[in-house]
């Protein structure tokens, strides 16, 4: 695939992607983060005491290396990830935009403050800082990310070309824009060299092609998934996948024991709905996305996806 051809970005486009954090954060009560689809304001999602406590002091390193030296792209970058852990979003945005105006050629500033953009419902934004890294790694190397919170066997697997399109393509699905979506997808399969990546791209790239009613891909998406995978992390993807292949239930999904984790909720609540939704169960597929929606975890993306199904379905046509 021709990567120009999707990320053909104007003059304008790039610009505003360096626009900086006072003219792109906007005014908000004290305590909020971001509005939600349906107007309301979220506060920093809560996180357990012990979550809390690790987070914090977590965060005090990354000050620390920041403050030695505050030009640093590695301690900027980890300034706005630890600080984002905390669910100060918008404090994270700032710090990365800081970054954009002493490092404008590093590809990972507008990686993270593009993921940020989504947790706070700005895709537009999103997008602009998307599509400007997914332009900036043209040509490169790829490059393994570091994980901010290590899986159970501390190997990381994802890498800058991994999340830059695989957030960029989650910033189309959740605006509607399939078509652009599948192309980023597309791109993201290429950087997909481990299983956990696989059936993380495979799950919205076969998601994406259904909604487009591109039924024969869709289901070619599906046939590297098997059962005995060696997922590390990506369990509920994976799980998801199995139900599109018919090897598991909805009920399965919903009632397996992992679900008391909040992100894990949201995840796998997004994924039975859509899965609903595909069947043309409509009425089923609602009630799971606002059973996701009385959750907290605002920020997980399974919960962003259902707030947008949900706010699509309420807007007057």
């Amino acid at each position: 695939m021709r990567r120009l051809a999707l990320m053909a970005l104007t003059t304008t486009t790039i610009a505003c992607a360096e626009e900086n954090a006072g003219s792109r954060l906007w005014p908000l009560p004290p305590g909020a983060q971001a509005v939600s689809l349906f107007g309301d304001t979220l506060a920093a999602p809560p996180l357990t005491d012990e979550v809390q406590m690790a987070h914090e002091q977590r965060l005090v390193t990354a000050q620390n290396n920041y403050a030695a030296d505050s030009t640093a792209a590695d301690a900027i970058i980890w300034l706005g990830r630890r600080t984002a852990y905390l669910g100060q979003y918008r404090e994270a945005i700032e710090v990365y935009t800081k970054g954009i105006e002493l490092h404008p050629k590093d590809p990972r500033m507008y990686r993270h403050r593009g993921h940020r953009y989504i947790s706070v419902r700005r895709f537009d934004l999103a997008v602009d800082d998307l599509e400007h890294a997914a332009n900036l790694i043209l040509g490169t190397e790829d490059e393994i990310e570091p994980d901010g919170l290590p899986n159970a066997r501390n190997i990381p697997t994802s890498t800058l070309q991994f999340n830059i399109w695989y957030h960029l393509g989650l910033t189309y699905y959740l605006t509607g824009r399939f078509a652009d979506a599948v192309q980023a997808y597309r791109e993201c399969m290429e950087v997909s060299k481990n299983p956990d990546a696989l059936v993380a791209t495979s799950y919205w790239l076969y998601m994406t092609l259904k909604r487009l009613g591109l039924d024969d891909d869709a289901a070619a998406a599906l046939d590297p998934i098997s059962l005995d995978m060696d997922i590390i992390e990506n369990h509920t993807y994976h799980r998801l996948l199995l139900l599109f292949t018919g090897q598991l239930s909805p009920t399965a999904l919903l009632n397996s024991d992992d679900q008391g984790e909040p992100l894990t909720n949201a995840t796998m609540g997004y994924g039975v709905g859509n899965w609903y939704a595909l069947t043309d169960r409509p009425e089923e597929a609602d009630r799971v996305w606002r059973t996701v929606l009385s959750a907290t975890q605002w920020s997980a993306f399974g919960y962003i996806a259902a707030e947008a199904e949900i706010a699509r379905a309420d807007t007057p046509r």
